[in-house]
């Protein structure tokens, strides 16, 4: 099977304000795929559905030939066991050390010895080049060091899957395109499949096999790199370019001020 992930004509929302309509999505295995699109465009919320903390409305995803189940607790534990996940800012345990934050899915999911844990945290730590940090605190290391802690968790456990959910987010500069390199370097390496959600337009499209564009719950456009920064759809040209003129707009929908001061239609 040449994807690990397939979601075929998903829809979701929240009572009845549509988040999600109609989604067809592969995720092939051994790729990085990025899910781009405004804040709010509903990028995040694929990411809690894969992982089963929500349940679609309508339409299926599976993972790696198998349904995602949020109705069957012990199918849903044995599936995220083959998931990983770097929250959004990381996340971090703030009272464990960086050790015991990348020790705890090993304890989690898995029996075995602890000698095994901690050579196995070891190896992860050192392959985001933080072995000497593993008795500090997430507070005692920079926002940077940080997110690459979250991201030897996120691969503790060798996942065939890992989602990134804005990973860039907050970084300065240099610890973007570290971070960046190390997801890239980190699937080649475990031979996962990567689904990064951002709106990082030159670090997602740095790495990234191939890209989707979500706007307002669908998919507009999709491609490899290339092909979206030469395409001439105008909301994904306005995205890549960061233009302020576009199909997307800069008031939230709704009604006008004149209407909102009980001026009518006059301007």
């Amino acid at each position: 099977m040449p994807n690990l992930v397939e979601i075929r004509d998903l829809h979701f929302g929240y009572g009845e304000r549509p988040i999600l309509s109609g989604l067809q999505m592969d995720f092939p295995r051994g790729k990085v795929v990025a899910v781009m699109g405004g804040s709010g465009s509903g990028k995040t919320t694929i990411l809690r559905l894969i992982g089963g903390q929500l349940a679609p409305q309508r339409g299926s995803i599976s993972v790696d030939g198998e349904p995602v189940r949020t109705n069957d607790t012990a199918a849903l534990y044995r599936m995220r066991r083959k998931m990983g996940m770097l929250f959004q800012h990381g996340a971090l345990f703030t009272d464990l050390t960086v050790f015991e934050n990348v020790a705890f899915p090993l304890r989690e999911h898995a029996d075995l010895p602890e000698e095994l844990i901690h050579d196995l945290v070891l190896m992860k730590l050192e392959a985001v080049g933080l072995r000497n940090a593993a008795e500090l605190k997430p507070a005692e290391i920079s926002g940077g060091m940080a997110r690459r802690v979250a991201l030897a968790r996120a691969v503790a456990l060798d996942p065939q899957l890992i989602m990134y959910d804005e990973p860039f987010a907050g970084l300065d500069p240099i610890s973007m395109g570290v971070t960046a390199n190390l997801i890239r370097r980190l699937n080649d390496a475990l031979g996962s499949t990567s689904i990064l959600v951002s709106h990082d337009v030159h670090e997602s499209f740095m790495i990234a096999d191939y890209v989707y564009f979500l706007s307002a719950g669908a998919i507009v456009a999709h491609g490899t790199p290339r092909e979206m920064m030469d395409s001439t759809d105008p909301y994904v040209k306005q995205f890549v370019h960061a233009e302020s003129d576009g199909p997307v707009p800069f008031h939230y929908p709704g009604k006008s001020l004149a209407e909102d001061l009980g001026l009518g239609g006059r301007p």
